[in-house]
């Protein structure tokens, strides 16, 4: 019994270190960049691209939660008024934790799904789909 004790041990310390983060991927933070009352996220395609979603879906939710108008241009998404990175990053986990995850299995492999006028979250992982308003 000892020695089966010392190869658990020996096994265990040649285990690779756990990484920092249990989640399969990370949401990019955003490149925030203020021109004037202007603030330009540079990367907004790219953050679209990691969550996969629609520009306009993430940008209709960002305009609402920070109440400015905006629009998007050229993969930048251009908002009237002064936001640090900190705030918009903010609110780009909470619209992955409400329109991403999946609320069934917490996975993020969910899309979109439009039926006439209606959106549906489909989770590719477990199957799970719900009605998601936007």
């Amino acid at each position: 019994m000892h020695d089966y004790e010392k190869l658990l041990e020996h096994f265990y310390k040649s285990l690779p270190q756990k990484a920092k983060s249990n989640e399969r991927f990370e949401i990019p933070p955003s490149v925030v960049e203020i021109h004037g009352n202007r603030t330009i996220i540079k990367n907004f395609d790219t953050i679209c691209r990691t969550l996969r979603r629609k520009p306009q879906y993430l940008s209709k939710f960002l305009l609402k939660e920070l109440a400015v108008p905006g629009e998007i241009s050229g993969g930048k998404l251009e908002l009237q008024g002064r936001f640090l990175s900190k705030i918009i990053d903010e609110k780009i986990k909470k619209y992955f934790n409400n329109y991403v995850v999946c609320k069934e299995c917490g996975r993020p492999d969910t899309r979109i799904v439009e039926e006439g006028k209606t959106k549906i979250l489909v989770c590719e992982a477990c199957g799970a789909r719900r009605v998601v308003p936007y």
